[in-house]
């Protein structure tokens, strides 16, 4: 057995370990909290505001839109600002926007919101995401545990979310819109996790100015003549964008309803944050169990092979509400979904130049933002069909094995 190549570069391999922990708190605060946190506020404050579902939907429809608008504006973004101060500048004014989100029960303002803080959710997850592919260009043989570790950050988000609003809901029972003081408790959470990042500052700007080390030809570079690509090209990557796609329009109807779903099968309060916290702790579990499928592969085969889990956890609660299922459902969901957001910036990482991989990955969060638009929507207006909610998760499903099918067929460019 051959010995994993030490780390190059600034940073030990604890160290960067250390730094990718850190770097997670801005998965935890853009996805974790401020995206997916809103689901176990949506019963409540749908039934307090006589909200449709459509309506409820929309909430993340256009969160997902400013997500969009985010992902376009990082190229450029880029170019002129480093990523670091991208990361520090969109956690302190998602904090803010989280709190600012309990002052208002207009339903025409708290949408304003929710796009203003899916535009900072965009920029940073994807400042993180690039500072996370950067560190993990220092240690190849590693690069899937760093990835993971970063985007396993959602994971904190979502189980710290789950401990905590569902207690703040209860203290409030009995007053005027009583879900509003949680989202003051969720941009306390924002903020918490935003001053970690502060204090990892000296590092990450390290770690920016920093360039990339050439990444070594694979040994099968002198035979084929093949050399990594340092500019994106749609074209090359077209199976797994549109595998990408579908998993925006996929997973984002499990995220914004399963709370939904299982309120409306009588799931007890404990049993909902059992569940949800479950869910956060296999997302942060998920960097280990997927990380050598991310190193090993280099063409669409973990996006297929993760979405087609992803498919099936969503399927679980069509099948049944039943509790032991639906947590089943959960761990699996949270143990993937994460995973496929890290296996396109592997994909990225392994078949691209460095100088070449902010466009890369803005184009798949571009492309995986126009699902996330879709998704919401589509599934709420199922859902207030015949059939409900589980009709809505049925369609997610099958949305999610189209992207599987459509995976499958994305090949390495450099021919692994």
């Amino acid at each position: 057995m051959t010995t994993p190549p030490a780390p190059s570069g600034p940073f030990s391999l604890r160290g960067m370990v250390l730094l990718a922990l850190a770097l997670s708190l801005a998965a935890a605060i853009s996805l974790g909290v401020t995206r997916f946190a809103y689901s176990l506020l949506l019963p409540v404050m749908r039934a307090d505001l006589q909200w449709s579902y459509t309506v409820a939907g929309a909430m993340n429809t256009v969160n997902a839109a400013g997500y969009l608008v985010g992902a376009l504006l990082m190229p450029r973004l880029v170019q002129h600002v480093s990523h670091e101060r991208i990361v520090l500048a969109s956690a302190l004014l998602a904090s803010i926007l989280m709190a600012v989100s309990g002052l208002f029960t207009d339903t025409a303002t708290l949408l304003a919101l929710r796009l203003l803080a899916g535009v900072l959710s965009a920029t940073l997850f994807v400042g993180g995401g690039l500072l996370a592919a950067r560190l993990s260009s220092y240690a190849p043989a590693h690069g899937g545990l760093l990835l993971g570790l970063y985007y396993g950050g959602t994971g904190w988000g979502i189980a710290g979310s789950a401990l905590w609003v569902p207690l703040a809901l209860e203290l409030s029972t009995g007053q005027a819109h009583s879900w509003q003081s949680s989202w003051w408790l969720l941009g306390g959470m924002c903020l918490l996790a935003m001053i970690g990042l502060l204090l990892a500052r000296p590092w990450l700007h390290k770690l920016w100015q920093r360039t990339p080390p050439p990444k070594p030809a694979p040994a099968h570079a002198v035979a084929s003549n093949t050399t990594q690509p340092d500019r994106f090209r749609w074209g090359q990557f077209g199976f797994a964008l549109a595998a990408y796609f579908q998993f925006g329009l996929g997973y984002i109807g499990y995220m914004t309803f399963i709370i939904a779903l299982l309120r409306s099968s009588g799931a007890s309060s404990l049993e909902i944050t059992v569940f949800y916290t479950l869910l956060g702790l296999a997302v942060v579990a998920s960097g280990r169990i997927w990380a050598r499928l991310l190193d090993r592969y280099h063409g669409g085969q973990a996006l297929a092979i993760l979405s087609a889990l992803l498919g099936l956890a969503t399927l679980l609660p069509v099948l049944s509400t039943h509790p032991l299922l639906a947590m089943v459902s959960g761990v699996l969901f949270g143990a993937t979904f994460l995973s496929v957001v890290a296996s396109t910036t592997a994909l990225v990482r392994h078949n691209l130049a460095p100088d070449a991989w902010v466009s890369g990955i803005s184009a798949f969060t571009i492309v995986f933002a126009f699902g996330q638009v879709l998704g919401p929507a589509i599934v709420g207006w199922i859902s207030d069909g015949p059939g409900g909610l589980q009709r809505g998760f049925l369609a997610s499903a099958l949305a999610l094995w189209l992207g599987a099918l459509l995976a499958s067929r994305q090949k390495a460019l450099t021919g692994r």
